[in-house]
């Protein structure tokens, strides 16, 4: 009887040992994730790199995936959705130009990692998410992680979100087949709309606004979900 007290004694001083080795490999795994798959491709924004350190990426994936969440591809989250690749992720903040304390859009939550990164940077984020149980999941998971400036809504993100608009940038983080009318109606003069445009072929457009004019340019080929919902109506 006394040795199993001590063994189980043993046990229950080294769990804490063990969690706080568990922490230090993946903050060590997130800072070789930024500088081989983010800096060592050209991402210089320095507040979206300091976003990508400091946002647990493997709290926004489900927990079998932890051991890959540093890894340079995305990951199924459920529901047929998934968590962008961390260098797209990173790309897409950066082409959003934000400097910090502004609002922003974003359109498809998923499990709240950009959405987590862009509360990094913004004052405020407004995010919604069609696929019900994804938005209850990621509220829940941004709440306990502490961002307060992040408010989650479910459903169709077609429409955006009118009565917190302006925003100084949007993001969509699901392909759609054309840039969304009320989307483009609800960006601030001089923000950005980030969004994957295509079906089979996808490229990453950038549309800044210009008064009532739109600026609008291709910057990468890439490969996301698809937009669901109004659009494909």
């Amino acid at each position: 009887m006394l040795m199993a007290r001590l063994l189980a004694l043993s046990a229950l001083s080294c769990a804490p040992a063990s969690v706080a080795t568990d922490e230090a490999a993946l903050a060590q795994a997130r800072e070789r994730m930024v500088a081989d798959q983010i800096e060592a491709r050209e991402v210089r924004d320095a507040k979206a790199l300091a976003a990508l350190r400091k946002v647990p990426r493997h709290l926004f994936v489900p927990p079998g995936l932890v051991a890959e969440s540093y890894d340079d591809h995305p990951l199924p989250i459920g529901h047929g959705q998934t968590i962008s690749q961390p260098y797209i992720v990173a790309f897409m903040t950066e082409a959003l130009g934000l400097r910090g304390g502004e609002t922003v859009l974003e359109v498809g939550t998923g499990s709240g990692y950009q959405a987590a990164v862009l509360a990094e940077i913004a004052a405020r984020v407004f995010t919604i998410e069609i696929v019900e149980p994804l938005a209850l999941e990621a509220k829940e998971r941004l709440l306990r992680l502490g961002y307060r400036n992040v408010e989650v809504r479910a459903g169709d993100g077609y429409q955006g979100w009118p009565e917190a608009a302006p925003f100084a940038g949007i993001m969509v983080t699901a392909a759609a087949p054309r840039i969304p009318e009320p989307l483009k109606a609800q960006l601030a003069d001089g923000g950005r709309l980030v969004i994957p445009v295509g079906d089979e072929y996808q490229e990453l457009v950038v549309l800044t606004r210009r008064g009532t004019r739109f600026e609008q340019r291709s910057v990468l080929p890439v490969r996301f979900v698809p937009m669901t919902g109004e659009i494909r109506k």
